[in-house]
């Protein structure tokens, strides 16, 4: 009798609001799922729009992750070693920079050892750069002073409440940069031709995997390239709408065992 050979799966999880929630919460049945994905021999990797400096290792690593796509696909790691990274020219970087200082925008630069951030420039009553800071530390530098040095592959703008900045800013990058609207006024921008699914069609493509053994993990805006893109693909049950309408299963939400139950609906674990 001839034994059947079970595929080697690539599995790709999305962070925030897929592994946990805003509060780093992750379930357990969430580490239960990649316990016995691990058992069952599958790759796992984090594929996140956070560069790979904002990507925590002591928190997520230890959940047995194989590699780590970051930035929105400009940097891929397996096994701890550097796969790609895809940097903006300092040149190209230094002219956008320029562009989201006239506009008065307050933006975050990112790069895969350094996020760059002038703390001024967004509202008092926000959290969202003193969360930043707390979280990257010495990491986290100003972009004032480092104009001449800047690493870094894609960028976030927040707080265009303006709306005609807003469109401004769509007309000087929208040719070269792709802008994913995330909640509220929050923009996350990426150089065009790069994206989760890129980050994911060349890891495979160094492991030889076939593209029908990919799965991914998503919630948001920014996973629609990469639930479009894997052969199966699933959105948490308290995602975006657009991430639902892009999946091809919507799973229970986060907090309600959502991984483990997509995993348990596809035969994985």
């Amino acid at each position: 009798m001839e034994r059947k050979i079970k595929m080697r799966k690539a599995m790709f999880f999305d962070i925030d609001g897929t592994i946990w929630d805003g509060r780093q919460w992750i379930p357990d049945s969430t580490r239960e799922a990649f316990r016995l994905l691990k058992k069952q021999g599958h790759y796992l990797f984090i594929s996140s729009g956070r560069t790979r400096i904002f990507i925590p290792d002591k928190a997520l690593m230890p959940l047995g992750f194989d590699g780590v796509l970051a930035g929105c696909g400009t940097y891929g790691e397996f096994q701890k070693e550097v796969k790609f990274y895809h940097r903006i020219p300092l040149e190209e970087i230094q002219r956008v920079n320029e562009i989201l200082r006239d506009l008065g925008a307050a933006y975050i630069l990112e790069g895969r050892r350094l996020l760059y951030l002038d703390e001024e420039r967004f509202t008092e009553e926000s959290s969202f750069s003193q969360k930043i800071k707390k979280t990257l530390g010495k990491n986290l530098v100003r972009v004032t002073g480092n104009e001449d040095s800047l690493e870094v592959s894609k960028f976030c703008v927040n707080y265009m409440k303006d709306k005609e900045r807003q469109k401004e800013l769509e007309r000087e990058v929208g040719k070269d940069y792709t802008i994913i609207y995330r909640e509220g006024t929050f923009m996350e921008v990426v150089p065009r031709g790069f994206n989760k699914a890129t980050g994911i069609q060349e890891i495979c493509s160094i492991l030889d995997i076939a593209p029908e053994e990919t799965y991914s993990f998503g919630d948001s805006t920014n996973d629609l390239d990469m639930l479009e893109y894997t052969a199966h693909s699933i959105a948490m049950g308290d995602g975006m709408q657009q991430a639902r309408d892009a999946a091809e299963y919507v799973t229970a939400p986060l907090a309600e065992d959502g991984i483990y139950q997509a995993c348990k609906h596809y035969g994985l674990i």
